[in-house]
């Protein structure tokens, strides 16, 4: 076998297998013993690509990057059994105290354990371990345990100790900084603990960090790579919405994207204004950018809820950017429906919305929905881009503050730059903070006096 894997141009024993003739994959095949054969399928060493192998050398780190369907899980959930699995199934393996650890616990069962590429998919049935719900625990016949954490609660990595860990999308965690660090307390067993953490690429600062980090090791691949395990019309499909965007580049080419050129919110910007707690607020505002059409092809319907803390001289006001509630597909019912639903549960004042497309059916279709609520309609009379500037201006006077978990808002707002919007479809979320900021800060700052002294 390992003649096999060492061949000039090789990328797996199972390409050799592939472009073998005939004869040569029958004589193969018949060599095998029937334990061999029922070994093959799990031996992942034949089947997998470069990009799913851990590099070699001393590491602590290795970051799977790729692009949507590329076999991160399967590289991942690969990963923990070479580290669990001794040579027989009761023997031990390196590594007996894992971390699994997912955006929630219902991505980590379903994907990471249970799903097609994941740990129990993976695994031989001689050294399959058992899942209990119960504890949130894999353990395998040699004793080893694997917990679930979820990066929602990072406080829940606090306590326990590990000689390992998995990690999955990373990148798209809303607490990814707190539940990382969290982690890297927790990687204190055995000699050196080691962590897997497979992600499609994204702009944020926790993932540049940990690659810039110099015990982490990367690997890379594109959709592409992993074409043979893909519906080819899920391939076309995509190919042809996405290729050549910057999305697309992202998420099927798994390219990290460096900011724009002109960005008008780099992203170390927006880092270095995200805050946990949000102090009293004067006043709450909901913005909404509406679609008129519905349908999955449909625009979005940006809706994002602000507040301001408007005490004292005007430059002492500062914004929160509370939540992006922005739906699709959902026909004006729904979206009115949406933003009313976050005027409630942030005791919003008032809800802005655009009405150059929808004019007053946007309000018909609010007073449908509750006749009472405070409304105001605005009119865009420039470009996205020229209204965006002032309120990017607030940003850069450190004005403006975000809440975790506004990563797909915070995205967009990356492709915003001098020139335009360089992303794909219509920047529906910008526009909504946009309006919701102007409301805030632009619009009072612009009749705001400061209040005379009376002489004494």
């Amino acid at each position: 076998m390992p003649s096999i894997l060492s061949g000039p141009g090789l990328r797996s024993g199972a390409d050799w297998l592939a472009c073998a003739d005939a004869a040569v994959r029958e004589t193969f095949l018949n060599d095998l013993g029937e334990g061999e054969l029922c070994a093959l399928p799990f031996l992942f060493e034949f089947w997998a690509m470069p990009h799913q192998v851990p590099p070699e050398g001393e590491w602590r780190t290795w970051v799977a990057l790729g692009g949507r369907g590329a076999g991160k899980t399967r590289a991942g959930a690969e990963w923990v059994r070479a580290q669990v699995e001794g040579a027989l199934p009761l023997d031990a393996g390196r590594a007996r105290r894992l971390a699994l650890v997912g955006e929630t616990f219902d991505q980590v069962r379903d994907v990471m354990i249970m799903g097609d590429s994941g740990v129990l998919a993976c695994s031989p049935p001689d050294r399959r371990p058992q899942w209990k719900a119960g504890e949130r625990k894999l353990i395998w016949p040699n004793g080893a345990e694997a917990q679930a954490f979820s990066a929602h609660d990072p406080e829940g990595l606090r306590g326990p100790q590990f000689d390992a860990a998995w990690v999955d999308e990373l990148a798209k965690w809303k607490k990814a900084g707190e539940a990382w660090d969290m982690l890297q307390f927790a990687l204190r067993l055995g000699d050196a603990p080691r962590v897997c953490a497979t992600t499609t690429p994204r702009n944020v600062k926790v993932l540049k960090n940990i690659l810039a980090a110099p015990s982490t090791v990367a690997t890379h691949a594109a959709t592409e790579a992993n074409r043979a395990n893909l519906a080819q019309s899920f391939l076309a499909e995509v190919r042809a919405r996405y290729a050549g965007t910057r999305l697309g580049r992202q998420e099927l080419d798994g390219v990290l994207l460096a900011d724009l050129e002109g960005a008008l919110w780099p992203a170390d910007r927006l880092d270095a204004l995200r805050v946990a707690d949000v102090p009293e607020l004067s006043r709450v505002v909901v913005a909404v950018d509406p679609s008129v059409s519905a349908g999955s092809d449909a625009d979005a319907c940006g809706i994002v809820v602000a507040g301001v803390v408007s005490e004292g001289p005007v430059q002492d006001w500062r914004a929160y950017v509370l939540a992006d509630c922005t739906v699709r597909g959902v026909g004006p019912a729904g979206w009115a429906k949406a933003a009313i639903a976050a005027m409630e549960r942030f005791g919003a004042e008032r809800l802005v919305a655009e009405v150059n497309q929808g004019g007053q059916l946007v309000e018909d279709v609010i007073r449908q929905i509750d006749p009472l609520v405070p409304y105001k309609a605005v009119h865009a009379t420039r470009g996205k881009q020229a209204r965006a500037e002032p309120v990017a201006a607030l940003y850069e006077q450190g004005r403006v503050r975000h809440v975790p978990g506004l990563g797909d808002l915070e995205e967009q707002m990356s492709q915003m730059t001098a020139g335009g919007f360089a992303g794909r479809g219509s920047p529906d979320r910008v526009d909504a903070l946009v309006w919701a900021l102007h409301e805030l800060m632009i619009g009072p700052a612009a009749h705001w006096r400061a209040p005379k002294i009376r002489s004494l």
